[in-house]
């Protein structure tokens, strides 16, 4: 089955959005209604997210040729991902640079990371809920609260759960995002070996108080993406685009325009 899409605007170039661990296309809809004047944006369901059908593995290549499977050579696109996504959008303009004129990474390097234990707490705490017996949603939020103290995280967990007649769900599958946790938080770079860098412009955004984009990943960066511009964005952390909305579509548009 296809990814789940969602379009908007019907003329310009094209803008394709990835997001991140435990997101949805929707996540991305404030900017593609800004950018929809002027291009035609995709938001799309990650592989495992979203109305995204679900993979028995979890694995950067498999999911960055899914997402090639919607774009095409005659129409090359400006390729965003935050975070998991930013990830994919890395992999498929590597794998697939003739479909990406434009890379936009947001808030996440090419590297493995070792900081994956507060996504495991989040994956046990949504799983520990007993959706069998949930009221309401408010419930679910109240049963988190604990494991997610933040406010604004826990709503954003929240709103991958879903109500169809009497019956409660997860969209993400939770149990393989568990399960394989060190492959999300990782980088494939032994199947990478041998790939030639992405020479195509771009555009690195980062948080200035996140703990993603660090000096010590440029060299990891510069490796695959040698034409990288980086933008750090004060006041904002991993969720940059979210956290300082007004600013990143700045920041975005200026590159894409």
């Amino acid at each position: 089955m296809p990814l789940h899409t969602t379009s908007y605007g019907d003329h310009g170039s094209r803008i394709v959005f990835c997001h991140g661990l435990f997101g949805q296309g929707r996540n991305w809809t404030q900017h593609a209604k800004a950018l929809a004047a002027q291009h035609r944006v995709l938001l799309v369901d990650m592989p495992d997210h979203g109305r995204s059908p679900w993979s028995e593995r979890f694995d950067f290549l498999a999911a960055a040729d899914q997402v090639a499977e919607l774009l095409s050579a005659d129409d090359p696109v400006a390729l965003v991902g935050h975070s998991m996504g930013g990830k994919t959008a890395m992999v498929l303009a590597l794998r697939h640079p003739e479909l990406v004129e434009r890379l936009c990474v947001v808030d996440v390097a090419p590297v493995a990371y070792e900081h994956a234990g507060e996504f495991v707490r989040y994956i046990d705490a949504m799983l520990a809920i007993d959706l069998t017996t949930l009221a309401d949603r408010a419930q679910a939020d109240a049963a988190l609260r604990e494991a997610v103290p933040d406010d604004g995280v826990r709503g954003f967990l929240l709103q991958n759960l879903r109500r169809e007649g009497d019956a409660w769900h997860w969209q993400p599958n939770l149990e393989l995002l568990r399960a394989e946790i060190d492959e999300v938080g990782g980088w494939p770079a032994a199947a990478l070996d041998g790939t030639a860098s992405y020479d195509g412009p771009v555009l690195w955004v980062g948080g200035a108080k996140s703990r993603y984009v660090l000096d010590d990943y440029a060299a990891a960066m510069e490796r695959y993406f040698p034409r990288v511009r980086r933008v750090t964005v004060k006041d904002a952390g991993h969720w940059v685009h979210s956290e300082q909305p007004r600013v990143f579509l700045e920041v975005l548009r200026r590159f894409v325009d």
